[in-house]
């Protein structure tokens, strides 16, 4: 019989007589629109080509977020959050609690609320994040994990194929041009940046051939291996660091898999799907196809700087190359990582706000004004050669925004999940496995990426799939008999 609180109906008491059944479903349908309304909504400024219109994939962001929002306390009140969580999850509010701090003694409010325009990884996100966490964390049925591991292979096929687009005919694209002299017609997907890209897709296919390693199913091992043939032939597209890096991950992911899953040792192939395309991509590069390209490399500092930054959302000066050879992939990072270790010295207990790494580089505001009279940040951010707005390396990158605390914070989030993630692990089928894994490859990718509107709801659904505990099959009630 379905249980009532004092004399109101049966639906508005939903949530009282939720089953662990009916939430499970509930939250995928949570953690899938995590997955792909960040992508979707970026397919509206891409299409138009259109920069201003950015702002659509933080309102996308918004909607899996608030989703999400509402899920996360339906789990709260139903106590689907195990004890064992209460640590990283109370280590996550304070974070979100230092965030605040951070916010109030920031260069500018509204941008540590909403975040950068182009941007939007203001303190709003960085709660939505929490909810994705929280909403995974409280799965108490593991089918929900098969639906996020094809959630994120479905998420770098509709990322790949705007992603070919790019590559074959240079439109949709703002990364056509990386330099006012280079043609690369680099892949930028749905997730705003290559490099975003790079780390979106490394996910994908670390998914997408540990599912082909250890499904049996003939079907769906030809469509997980043929996502991972396109995911690595996209990835070489983003002539990124973490693109190579990525893949790498990927193969080795799949190879421990087969020997931790105990499964067909022919399957030792499966790295070929990475290894193949990747090589064909060179090759193409390389002919000359491509664009005004004769030779395959890496284009990090360009893109990263020029093409992302700069260019398309205005949020950094222009590079300096006086200061920074943009062509050199490792003086790019450790100059980067550098300024910002001077950063973080300088704004140790509070960050500079979220999203706000650019405001303590400014040194000029220029002399341009608009017709209207008003001064835009862009306009003055843009004049300020040799500032950047990112640094790839997430931890370096929370501790300058938001203050060593948060760093630690985050640390306090991460440990308990690998350690949770592991021990889960062990203990369930491949899927828990490949959930496991993909989060290592996460954390991984944090010291040479930062977080995104694209990636970061990726990450924090899988942290918390991780970390989920499983109950044993619930028992269905017996029908009441008519008397």
């Amino acid at each position: 019989m379905a249980k009532q609180l004092f004399n109101s109906s049966e639906k508005s008491n939903f949530i009282l007589n939720l089953t662990e059944e009916k939430y499970a479903k509930m939250a995928s349908f949570g953690m899938l629109s995590a997955l792909f309304t960040t992508s979707v909504a970026t397919a509206i400024p891409v299409i138009a080509h259109d920069s201003g219109l950015y702002v659509l994939s933080a309102a996308g962001l918004a909607v899996s977020g608030v989703i999400c929002m509402i899920i996360a306390i339906i789990a709260l009140m139903k106590k689907y959050i195990s004890g064992k969580l209460i640590f990283p999850a109370c280590a996550f509010g304070a974070m979100l609690a230092w965030g605040v701090i951070s916010l109030i003694n920031s260069f500018d409010k509204g941008i540590s609320l909403y975040g950068y325009n182009g941007r939007g990884e203001g303190l709003l996100a960085i709660a939505f994040y929490g909810c994705f966490f929280i909403t995974a964390a409280s799965l108490r049925r593991d089918k929900a994990f098969s639906t996020v591991i094809n959630g994120l292979v479905g998420v770098g096929i509709l990322n790949s194929v705007f992603g070919l687009i790019q590559i074959i005919t240079g439109k949709l694209s703002h990364f056509r041009m990386i330099a006012l002299e280079i043609q690369a017609n680099a892949a930028a997907g749905l997730s705003q940046s290559p490099l975003f890209l790079a780390m979106t897709l490394t996910l994908s296919l670390t998914a997408a051939l540990i599912a082909f390693v250890c499904t049996k199913e003939k079907a769906k091992k030809l469509i997980y291996i043929a996502s991972a043939c396109l995911f690595s032939f996209v990835m070489m597209f983003t002539y990124s660091f973490i693109g190579i890096c990525g893949a790498a991950f990927a193969v080795i992911a799949a190879v421990v898999i087969v020997f931790a899953a105990k499964v067909n040792k022919a399957n030792l192939l499966a790295p070929l799907a990475v290894i193949v395309p990747a090589a064909a991509a060179v090759l193409i590069v390389n002919s000359g196809i491509i664009g005004t390209l004769d030779s395959y490399r890496l284009y990090d500092g360009r893109i990263l700087w020029f093409a992302d930054a700069y260019y398309r959302v205005s949020a950094s000066g222009a590079p300096d190359s006086k200061k920074v050879d943009i062509d050199d992939t490792y003086d790019v990072y450790y100059t980067l990582n550098r300024k910002t270790s001077n950063i973080i010295s300088q704004h140790k207990l509070t960050g500079t706000g979220p999203d706000q790494l650019v405001f303590p580089q400014l040194y000029t505001y220029g002399d341009y004004v608009p017709e209207d009279g008003e001064v835009s940040v862009e306009s003055v951010v843009i004049q300020n050669s040799g500032t950047f707005d990112k640094v790839y390396n997430e931890y370096l990158y929370t501790a300058a925004t938001r203050g060593v605390p948060s760093l630690i914070a985050l640390i306090a989030v991460l440990l308990p999940v690998l350690f949770i993630g592991y021990k889960n692990s062990k203990a369930g089928d491949w899927r828990r496995k490949c959930i496991f894994v993909l989060t290592l490859g996460g954390m991984l990718i944090f010291f040479i990426g930062c977080s995104n509107t694209a990636f970061a709801p990726m990450f924090w659904t899988l942290a918390g799939c991780s970390v989920a505990q499983i109950a044993a099959p619930e028992k269905k009630e017996e029908p009441e008999k008519a008397e």
